[in-house]
């Protein structure tokens, strides 16, 4: 069977991903592409390298246009994909990459965003640990069938993935979370904002939304909360993010302390054997470390490991490419499961080197 797929928001950054991913899908057919202030525009004078798409025209962004496809990947920034899922009633599967559908709580949602809530949507992070490490469970079991989909927030998952594991086993605690990211200015979107130029991050690294104000907070909570269940009031998180000179990609280097006295090779085996079937996330071996070159165009994630026992802490490194696992290779590897598609369909865990 061939899906019919609308894109909208196809002419930002991560509009552009999605469909450099689903024009290699050969279950997908890309029939409509949306976007607001480019519409009537050729696809390909905003995204040049996606050759195979030459022939489509941007279209106006309206529920009308969007519906009747079988599938509709929404774009958009956050706070405004919820006035388009309201009106796709009918469409078969929604998938959504902002915030709008990902939160559950409508005071977390109120304290970090702005504008009406929205009922939260299944996550889109299929390897997510749910429940203690012992029962087995993912987010995929949410994902199988799923009609609505939320996409993670990309630091968001990068984080959650980073920790949940140890968390799921009980070998590290969520008291004392902290998580420094190197980030690419791509995750912020293609508006031009000043504080992006090119001349103001070349050769610099600049902070942002320090102390406690990012919005993915709450997501890696949520996501957190997942493993601990009541005991997800105790988790407390210093989440600090760094634009750096890259234009995409992700270094998350998240650090928990130890909880309990397990033997390092049960803190090892807690990643180890959360990831050991997963095709996208890799546990690298002891003392290995990734960059965020070995993921740049990959749907991965790589993670190494330290146990600083000086410090009493475990600290977890880990490297994707934000607008691919991070963001559209997230929706389409859940857009895979729901369908029922193998997971794994148009999706690689090869990088693009040098």
């Amino acid at each position: 069977m061939t899906y019919s797929v609308a894109v909208s928001g196809a002419s930002g950054y991560a509009g552009g991903e999605l469909l450099r991913i689903l024009a290699a899908h050969p279950d997908i057919e890309i029939r409509t592409v949306t976007a607001h202030s480019n519409a009537g525009q050729p696809l390909v004078a905003h995204q040049p390298h996606l050759r195979s798409l030459a022939h489509l025209t941007l279209q106006d962004t309206t529920p009308e246009i969007l519906a009747g496809h079988d599938i509709v990947f929404l774009a958009l920034p956050h706070g405004q994909s919820g006035q388009y899922t309201d009106a796709l009633g009918e469409t078969a599967l929604v998938i959504d990459a902002g915030a709008d559908h990902r939160l559950e709580s409508a005071a977390d949602w109120d304290a970090f965003y702005s504008g009406p809530f929205h009922e939260p949507w299944a996550y889109g992070v299929p390897e997510l640990p749910l429940g203690t490490l012992s029962d087995g469970r993912k987010q995929r079991e949410r994902l199988v069938g799923a009609t609505r989909i939320a996409a993670p927030g990309c630091n968001a998952s990068t984080v959650s993935l980073s920790l949940a594991p140890g968390i799921a086993a009980g070998v590290i605690g969520a008291s004392d979370l902290v998580a420094v990211l190197a980030v690419g200015p791509s995750g912020a979107g293609k508006s031009l904002k000043p504080h992006l130029l090119g001349s103001e991050i070349l050769g610099s690294a600049n902070p942002y939304a320090v102390g406690g104000v990012h919005r993915h907070i709450p997501e890696i909570k949520q996501a957190l909360r997942w493993s601990l269940g009541d005991a997800g009031s105790g988790i407390h998180l210093s989440f600090t993010p760094v634009i750096v000179p890259m234009s995409r990609g992700i270094l998350a280097t998240v650090s928990a302390p130890i909880a309990g006295n397990p033997s390092d090779a049960e803190i090892r085996g807690a990643w180890e054997q959360a990831y050991a079937d997963e095709p996208f996330v890799h546990v690298l071996p002891e003392g290995v470390y990734p960059r965020t070159a070995d993921v740049i165009g990959a749907n991965a994630a790589l993670m190494g490991l330290h146990i600083d026992r000086d410090a009493n802490r475990v600290t977890i490194v880990t490297a994707v490419d934000n607008l691919a696992k991070g963001t559209a290779g997230a929706a389409v590897q859940s857009m895979n499961i729901a369908l029922g598609l193998p997971e794994d369909r148009a999706l690689t865990v090869n990088g693009v080197a040098p």
